[in-house]
């Protein structure tokens, strides 16, 4: 009985440790919110591909926007639909954040050197900057359920 136990415990502690590893990832789909109005504005899903962490719009919450293309951006990005891109590029995990990649912003097709970080298990700190970190700007991203 006392195997038994001792199993279950073993059992019991790898399970909550396997989920709190899988909690606190940057991987997974994250709901964008529009720092100017609050609203949400899509689903980034963040997966890691050969080593490195990048980000592909999956849905686009507003209905008007569903279809839009990246006018503004350039090179193979240009005129590409919105849904699909993939907006975050060759991020490298360093510590707790992952950074040495960029982020684009569709909305103006100017590309960014960027950092990623969780703040919290489901709310993710997205900078994207021109140079240095402190010429940037800071989005706060937060899980989809």
């Amino acid at each position: 009985m006392k195997i038994m136990n001792k199993l279950c415990t073993t059992l019991a502690v790898l399970l909550i440790a396997a989920t709190s590893v899988t909690a606190q990832s940057v991987l997974g789909k994250w709901k964008t919110i529009d720092d100017n109005t609050g609203v949400a504005k899509s689903i980034v899903e963040i997966y890691e591909q050969d080593g490195k962490v990048y980000g592909k719009v999956a849905e686009i919450l507003n209905e008007d926007r569903v279809d839009a293309v990246c006018t503004e951006c350039e090179g193979d990005d240009k005129d590409k639909p919105i849904l699909g891109l993939v907006i975050i590029r060759g991020l490298e995990k360093d510590g707790d954040e992952y950074n040495d990649g960029k982020i684009l912003d569709p909305e103006s097709g100017t590309l960014y050197k960027c950092y990623i970080e969780l703040e919290e298990p489901n709310k993710l700190k997205v900078r994207g900057y021109v140079g240095f970190s402190l010429l940037g700007r800071t989005q706060y991203w937060l899980r989809a359920e």
